[in-house]
């Protein structure tokens, strides 16, 4: 038996969460989303308070990701201590926000930075370094009561981790029932050949996906096999959160500065309304 939540990103409106956008919970909440992700960074401030509270009000459960403002040099995997420092403090203040909003977990690229890079075999030690922290993140956001969540990122935003595997295998490195995966379709049609084999690899692991076509458009018509999806889900993670996720690229749209030249949601409610109708049916 499964119980899917369903749920959508804030990029698909806007760039910046801000006081003004309280009432973007109760849109979400009338278009039948069971959650919503909250992008936090340095450029982000507001009130947690009211947001918590209009979300609990509404029976909606909050994450949150590091998707604005992460400066580089805040990075946990990189060999300069004064670098791990910054990330690790950089990140404990993002899951301390997280657990403000009562949003149940913290989701992102946090082994390293997306953006960063390297032209080179991926080093043993850099894995290491990240164990080391993410183990010590995950000890941190479970006393806050939030889950550590790492997602795998195609080859283009990092050279750490692609795969559901390499998630898997470094989850069993950092040795903590707090440090969880979420897997991304985006993503995965660049550096996975099996979908379902993928959700199968990262079982009771997986939370969720960030679910998008190949694309970043709706989810329909495209690439990924989301018959395979959700055979695997309901096998593997059966309370899986399935979170919409792309940019808004309407007339005021921001798609362009995340790297998105075409027009995949020009219209967030219609891509909510046509992305939902299609996930449940996938389920029939």
């Amino acid at each position: 038996m499964t119980s899917y939540k369903y749920g959508a990103h804030q990029f698909l409106w806007l760039e910046h969460w801000t006081d003004k956008c309280l009432e973007l919970l109760d849109e979400v909440r009338e278009l039948g989303l069971d959650c919503f992700e909250i992008s936090l960074g340095d450029d982000v401030s507001f009130n947690p308070v009211p947001v918590k509270r209009r979300a609990e009000q509404l029976g909606l459960e909050l994450t949150v990701g590091p998707g604005n403002l992460w400066p580089m040099e805040c990075d946990i995997s990189l060999e300069s201590i004064e670098n791990q420092r910054l990330g690790m403090a950089w990140h404990r203040r993002i899951i301390e926000q997280a657990a403000e909003l009562g949003a149940v977990a913290y989701c992102g690229a946090t082994y390293g930075h997306p953006g960063h890079v390297m032209r080179q075999p991926i080093q043993f030690a850099e894995y290491e370094r990240i164990a080391e922290n993410l183990q010590k993140l995950a000890d941190y956001a479970e006393k806050l009561k939030v889950q550590l969540v790492i997602e795998p990122m195609s080859r283009f935003r990092t050279h750490l981790l692609h795969t559901s595997q390499q998630a898997v295998d470094l989850a069993l490195m950092v040795d903590h029932p707090n440090l969880l995966i979420n897997l991304d379709t985006y993503h995965m049609i660049t550096e996975e050949r099996d979908y379902g084999k993928a959700i199968q690899i990262a079982g009771n692991k997986l939370v969720g996906i960030h679910a998008c076509e190949n694309d970043r458009g709706v989810p329909g018509g495209g690439l990924v096999p989301w018959k395979d999806v959700f055979h695997s889900l309901e096998n593997s993670c059966p309370n899986a959160r399935i979170l919409m996720e792309t940019y808004n690229t309407g007339h005021e749209g921001f798609g362009f500065k995340r790297g998105i030249f075409n027009n995949p949601c020009p219209d967030p409610k219609e891509f909510v309304r046509n992305g939902l109708l299609f996930l449940k049916n996938c389920t029939e």
